[in-house]
């Protein structure tokens, strides 16, 4: 009975998966043959260039995303949980006390913030490559695919905030369904053309690239649209495991990807006419609308996962430092993993309606796809070789051969896709460029305010014994001081002393750090240092991926014989206040830049959850 449970679990899962993991790569097929074949690319469409571009897709998926993905990267799991910062996390772990720590993190950030732009081109593309199909069925609807595309990006942002714990269990079936129509609608056009099988042979690849030379380098930065949502596998591990996301890509995606890959190289050699849109070509005129219906569907759940995951990095990166708190809303009672970032919906929502207007199509929007996707994919390799030599302890040649040869692979794709710099490319690049600034100005003005504390700080244990040789007056109840690592005596503490002249009868400093781990065992998270005279030292530890949530940590302290009684407690925080100091710091526009967002961050105690009513703040000026 255990093992029928264990396999309907991983049933379930692999059913889940395929709806959210596999959504971006599973809608490629809408747009990559035909913007390979953009007369743009000078690419000609014959019979002996249709099978290399066809065997460089199929090992194209193979390469990557079932041996460096599905079969290595996987394994290097952050405690379960997978992505760019997890990785990140891991690497940093891995290389203590070297001086890789700030390249690596440099690293990481940078692939990070091209996932930001993967994010962004994500929706436009698919939704406005399934709406595309319109445009086949009559070319009288071309003028309203644009119009009907914004239409379906802000209905699909609009219910962000419902969470999807009500439709999400359908994305598994419609998924299933439209992998099942792609290899359907391929096996059909294979049976037409079946010298199209040939392509399986390598040969033809590499045929390819010696004939062609730049043009087919060219037509290898569209061929990274088949690849796109291959680090999506990666970044979803911690939701649904390595198992399930392994059995539906060899169960289901990739044979499904690569059956309607064939398909369309086979129609092509049938009827080369159709390149305008092969995809909607596949089956003929009565399909388009049905398909286009489907193809929609699937592309607003490609780009649901996207979205998802967009939140999902900003709270890990809220978490690590690298950016300034934002309101979390939790759509689920459920499940802690779903949640809603207005400030992130929003945002994005605007800059995808600008690429769906600035870009109009989804060939033109391909160009600026691939850089985002390789960049990522190259970062992510390069930090995995630092996990497998430095954190799995592997011999230096061992993990060089495992790693260089995707690295290769990486840099060939991924400067392939820098010739598309003037035609789409700059716009993930711009959006990179921003959200590096902005994470890395963060994470040096965090580090300048801890310096100017850290100058100005009183020792806490000397501070104490001096107050209690004429101790103040102790009022009934408990005192809640938020402190950060070294930040030595809080300010709200001094502040409280100056103007109240009063100390409460019990006091606690409470500190947070946050480990380079998605999560902290509850038994870990809480210990006490009594300090004397009913002071006590708390210290708090999350994970990057744990919710903070400081009264639920105070239950977790009774077990160290500290009980909390909420409405007989006080929090006090100190609100800093940064000021610009001319000659000190970062770049003057860099410091107001940070200070901007300073000002603009979540509350410490809404971010923590402290209930407002209990809260007591104080000003501290801070100069940089």
């Amino acid at each position: 009975m255990a093992s029928e449970h264990n396999k309907s679990g991983i049933s379930a899962l692999t059913l889940a998966a395929i709806g959210i993991v596999y959504g971006d790569i599973g809608t490629s097929p809408l747009y990559t043959l035909k913007t390979i074949f953009d007369p743009v690319h000078g690419l000609v469409l014959n019979e002996a260039n249709l099978l290399g571009i066809i065997s460089l897709i199929f090992w194209g998926l193979t390469l990557v995303v079932s041996l460096k993905y599905v079969t290595l990267i996987l394994r290097a799991d952050n405690r379960g949980e997978g992505g760019i910062m997890a990785l990140m996390a891991l690497a940093l772990s891995s290389v203590r006390k070297t001086s890789w720590q700030f390249p690596l993190m440099v690293l990481g950030v940078l692939g990070a913030t091209m996932f930001y732009g993967d994010s962004v081109i994500t929706p436009a593309i698919s939704v406005l490559g399934a709406v595309e199909g319109l445009e086949v069925a009559t070319p009288t609807l071309t003028p309203y695919v644009v119009p009907l595309t914004i239409v379906v990006l802000v209905s699909l942002y609009s219910v962000q905030r419902h969470g999807t714990a009500g439709i999400g269990r359908w994305f598994g079936p419609i998924m299933v369904l439209w992998f099942i129509a792609l290899a359907i609608m391929g096996l059909i056009n294979i049976v037409k053309a079946p010298v199209i099988l040939s392509a399986l042979n390598p040969l033809h690849a590499f045929d390819f690239m010696l004939r062609n030379r730049f043009i087919a380098f060219v037509a290898l930065g569209a061929v990274v649209l088949s690849l796109t949502g291959a680090e999506a596998l990666y970044a979803d591990m911690g939701h649904f495991g390595k198992k399930p996301i392994r059995v539906a890509w060899f169960l289901i995606v990739f044979p499904s990807l690569a059956i309607n890959y064939m398909g369309q190289g086979a129609l092509l050699m049938s009827d080369p006419s159709t390149i305008e849109n092969p995809f909607f070509r596949q089956l003929g005129a009565w399909s388009v609308l049905p398909l286009v219906v489907l193809a929609t569907i699937a592309s607003v759940i490609a780009s649901q996962a996207t979205i998802s995951g967009t939140y999902s990095m900003t709270k890990q990166a809220i978490a690590l430092g690298l950016l300034p708190r934002m309101r979390v809303m939790h759509t689920s009672e459920r499940e802690i993993g779903q949640i809603y970032m207005p400030a992130v919906n929003w945002l994005q929502l605007v800059v995808v309606l600008l690429a769906v207007v600035g870009f109009g199509s989804s060939e033109k929007l391909a160009g600026a796809y691939g850089i985002a996707v390789t960049a990522t994919m190259l970062a992510t390799t390069i930090l995995t070789f630092y996990v497998v030599h430095y954190r799995w302890q592997l011999p230096l040649l061992l993990a060089l051969g495992s790693t260089t040869f995707f690295i290769l692979m990486d840099v060939a794709l991924f400067s392939a896709s820098t010739l598309k710099l003037f035609h789409g490319g700059w716009f993930p690049l711009i959006l990179g460029s921003v959200m590096f600034t902005v994470m890395l100005t963060w994470k040096r003005g965090r580090e300048l305010v801890f310096e100017n504390l850290q100058t100005h700080a009183i020792p806490l244990d000397d501070f104490l014994q001096s107050l209690f040789v004429a101790p103040p007056v102790r009022v009934p109840g408990t005192a809640v001081f938020l402190r950060s690592e070294s930040d030595g005596v809080p300010h709200a503490l001094l502040h409280n002393l100056s103007h109240n002249k009063v100390l409460h009868e019990r006091v606690v400093f409470l500190t947070v750090h946050i480990r380079e781990e998605p999560y902290v065992p509850k038994e870990e998270r809480a210990t006490v240092i009594a300090l004397g005279h009913n002071c006590f030292q708390l210290n708090v530890c999350y994970g990057f991926k744990d919710e903070p949530n400081i009264p639920a940590i105070l239950d977790l302290a009774e077990v160290h014989r500290l009980d909390f009684n909420m409405m007989e407690t006080s929090f006090f925080i100190a609100r800093q206040t940064v000021i610009s100091v001319p000659g000190r710091g970062m770049a003057r526009w860099r410091e107001h830049l940070y200070i901007a967002m300073s000002r603009n961050a979540r509350a410490a105690a809404d971010y923590y959850q402290i209930p407002p009513n209990r809260v007591i703040e104080l000003g501290t000026q801070v100069e940089i």
